[in-house]
């Protein structure tokens, strides 16, 4: 079957924290103004999402606090995220009504692709018809409202949710790759093009390209010297092209795996501080690892530093996430170990050192991240042991390991602890009660 004889559907659940929250109190989702923000925090935390009546007023998702209107009525609302994991698997559930999990993909917790290829004979209808009841059954099922974009390949099936849905009264969009050029082609800002940032729009503005009409005309070569294999998919949408299906996505498997552990800390710490959330951090990799029956051939720890107001303030001028993170100011290292592992006490002690080794105990730390790189299965073939190893040690520790984790799966996260997680300065049982570095609301 050719690309252009297939229907995909992306379906989206508008505003779904908020309208979790305006569901949970009997408020309609589309009128209510709402905010979901964490009202412990200060005034410069982000929302994690607003209402459709706040963005109808001009309030953009996921801005600050303090950015919106003083004179603003509205209800903020404290993040739950283990409620919205559950809505979400509530909402999986009426979409498996429908498809098959293969021809389901969960792009994020409130948007999936949909291929309905083989669907519509099935239900006698077409892909409109079906993602309308699709959406109309989550909507009475669970009270929250989607969008819906219609393709025959993935792209078109994303463009049409997130550009041509947000202008449509009933929240549909439908595109191919003729409306696409006679729509879009033309359309402003760049930005609004799935997988195209801030950085991209600059880079081909220096080259006269302001629209994606223009991107298809534009000779290859420069493109493929300024943008490397990447132009391939800057042109291939372009033209409305889009060669992965979904079959592709769901055999797909990375050829490199990790595992890490990241924190943006709620206060600056200095040196010694920030020396009890690595050690933390560093444990709580180690379990996870022991928990999932894997070992790491090394492990790599990043430090960000407090930016200074000017550097601060020439990033958020330049625009961008990346240009967010290339600013930050960091240092770090990475430790390999001599066998591939996941003994606590290794893991410990290379990340203290590494800790020691690189980060500078004059400048006072925001961010961290752990992680434990290049995982494989226990007992994996190819793997070199070491001959120094204890083994009864090892299997000493990694037996209290399994029994800790084992402790935690069944009475909770914090049902098992260190000493350290006592100490004023350390995060990690409050990180135990978040999701995702938020609230859980249990």
């Amino acid at each position: 079957m050719a690309t252009q004889d297939r229907h995909y559907l992306c379906i989206d659940l508008k505003s779904f924290y908020a309208s979790v929250e305006c569901v949970e109190r009997g408020l309609d989702p589309m009128t209510t103004r709402l905010v979901v923000a964490d009202p412990e925090r200060s005034d410069k935390t982000i929302c994690l999402a607003v209402s459709p009546a706040m963005k109808a007023l001009g309030v953009r998702n996921r801005c600050r606090v303090f950015e919106i209107p003083k004179d603003l009525d509205y209800i903020m609302a404290t993040p739950r995220m283990a409620l919205y994991v559950e809505r979400s698997a509530d909402i999986y559930s009426v979409y498996l009504k429908y498809l098959a999990p293969e021809d389901i993909h969960v792009y994020s917790i409130d948007e999936v692709f949909m291929d309905v290829t083989d669907y519509l004979s099935l239900y006698g209808c077409s892909s409109r018809e079906l993602g309308e009841r699709i959406r109309a059954d989550v909507l009475a099922t669970t009270g929250i409202p989607a969008s819906c974009g219609i393709g025959p390949n993935l792209y078109l099936a994303k463009i049409a949710l997130d550009i041509t849905a947000k202008h449509s009264p009933d929240f549909f969009g439908e595109l191919d790759e003729e409306s696409y050029k006679a729509t879009l082609w033309n359309h402003q800002p760049l930005t609004d093009f799935w997988r195209i940032g801030e950085g991209t729009v600059r880079r081909l503005a220096r080259m006269g390209i302001h629209t994606m009409g223009e991107l298809a005309m534009a000779p290859e070569e420069p493109l493929y010297k300024e943008f490397g294999i990447d132009a391939e998919i800057l042109i291939d949408h372009a033209w409305g092209i889009e060669p992965v299906r979904m079959e592709h996505i769901k055999a797909y498997r990375s050829e490199s795996h990790s595992l890490s552990s990241g924190q943006v800390l709620m206060r600056d710490y200095d040196f010694d501080d920030a020396l009890t959330i690595a050690k933390e951090m560093a444990d709580g990799v180690a379990l996870d690892l022991v928990r999932k029956g894997k070992v790491a051939s090394n492990v790599s720890i990043w430090v960000g530093y407090v930016m200074p107001k000017e550097v601060r303030d020439a990033a958020r001028a330049e625009g961008g996430m990346r240009a967010w993170y290339r600013a930050i100011p960091s240092s770090g290292g990475t430790h390999r170990f001599p066998s591939p592992t996941n003994s606590r006490d290794a893991i410990h002690a290379a990340v203290v050192a590494l800790y020691k080794e690189n980060v500078d105990p004059e400048r006072m730390i925001r961010r961290m991240t752990v992680n434990a790189g290049n995982i494989v299965d226990v007992g994996s073939s190819g793997i070199q042991l070491n001959l120094f190893d204890d083994e009864e040690r090892l299997a000493s520790e990694n037996a209290r390991q399994k029994a800790v984790a084992a402790v935690k799966a069944r009475f909770g996260a914090n049902a098992v602890f260190s000493g350290t997680d006592l100490l004023p300065e350390a995060t990690g049982l409050e990180r135990n009660r978040q999701i995702g570095g938020h609230k859980s609301g249990v």
